[in-house]
């Protein structure tokens, strides 16, 4: 009996050896060796990164910014963006075309050029998308604060005016839209005056598209008014009238008959004598004004005498009536 024991114990030692050697479950990855590395083991060289991290399939186009690194050169990373004409300028290789091209397109033209050059041997070149113009809005013009905004969703006109601070004092309200699909159609849209109210010109902006807020048409009322100054007005049809009450009205000294307008013409500055004095008193239809055009509003020498000789006459009334309730 003991005998039969003695035997069995070695039979059962060795085939447990045999199945931690033969099982998987049991390999190096399970019990890793305990030895000490070699001092003159050096360790793997890290992978290069991936070829891209670029949505598949998209392609470049202006306004997109790059991230652009070339692997193991740290001094050649740097982001850059792509202009109108779809070119970048990036060190050594001047501007390189890479508009209309996918991302891993582009990596091949970067690393040719690179190659070509002398600069760098066998160059590896990772670009990332960081902005990318196909997802974003760029508002321009007459806003706050212009710029590159994220499209999330349905967004309309004033959604990405009011992003952007809302208009400046000198904006209109016409605005062009230029769609990245199609760079050479742009449409325009006018909104209405009061924007709070809704309207069809409110439109959805579609990602990609270019909005551009047009600056309003200016025009000046000088001489004897209340509040001589420039002034824009986000509005086709403003009127001689409407300048004037803008201006906070002419004075009381002001020569309604002498009004008149300085316009700039092919030919020169013309100047336009305007019947002020019938169109407030509806004698005469209103006349429409243009961009850039200085109403002038002259004083009248006699009117200026009659004030003040009114007003000399009331200080000297005034000064004898203090001097008559002296004691």
């Amino acid at each position: 009996m003991l005998e039969s024991m003695g035997l069995r114990r070695p039979l059962v030692a060795m085939m447990f050896v045999f199945l931690v050697r033969s099982s998987p479950a049991f390999g190096q990855d399970a019990f890793p060796s305990a030895l000490p590395q070699s001092a003159n083991t050096q360790p793997a060289e890290p992978a290069p990164p991936p070829a891209s991290a670029a949505s598949p399939g998209g392609l470049l186009g202006p306004a997109d910014l790059l991230d652009i690194s070339v692997y193991g050169v740290p001094e050649l990373s740097q982001k850059a963006r792509i202009n109108n004409s779809g070119d970048v300028y990036l060190p050594l290789i001047d501007y390189v075309h890479l508009g209309g091209l996918t991302a891993e397109e582009a990596q091949g033209v970067i690393e040719k050029r690179l190659s070509d050059g002398g600069f760098v041997k066998s160059p590896h070149v990772v670009l990332f998308i960081s902005e990318s113009a196909s997802s974003s809005v760029s508002l321009l013009g007459e806003v706050a604060r212009p710029g590159i905004f994220n499209v999330a969703g349905e967004r309309h006109v004033l959604d990405l005016v009011s992003a952007a601070g809302g208009f400046t004092d000198r904006a209109s309200r016409k605005i062009t839209i230029t769609h990245r699909s199609d760079p050479s159609h742009s449409s325009t849209v006018k909104l209405p005056s009061d924007l709070a109210a809704s309207d069809a010109s409110n439109v959805v902006v579609q990602p990609g598209d270019t909005m551009i807020v047009q600056h309003g048409p200016v025009f000046y009322v000088v001489g004897d008014v209340g509040k001589p100054s420039a002034f824009v007005s986000d509005s086709d049809n403003l009127t001689i009238l409407k300048a004037i009450a803008l201006a906070g009205g002419a004075n009381k000294t002001a020569s309604l008959g002498g009004t008149t307008i300085l316009r700039r013409t092919p030919q020169g500055t013309q100047q336009i004598k305007i019947p002020l004095k019938q169109i407030l008193r509806a004698k005469v239809q209103d006349i429409p004004m243009q961009s850039e055009d200085i109403l002038f509003v002259p004083s009248s020498t006699r009117k200026v005498v009659a004030a003040r000789s009114a007003e000399a006459l009331t200080q000297m009334a005034t000064a004898l009536s203090l001097v008559a309730i002296r004691p």
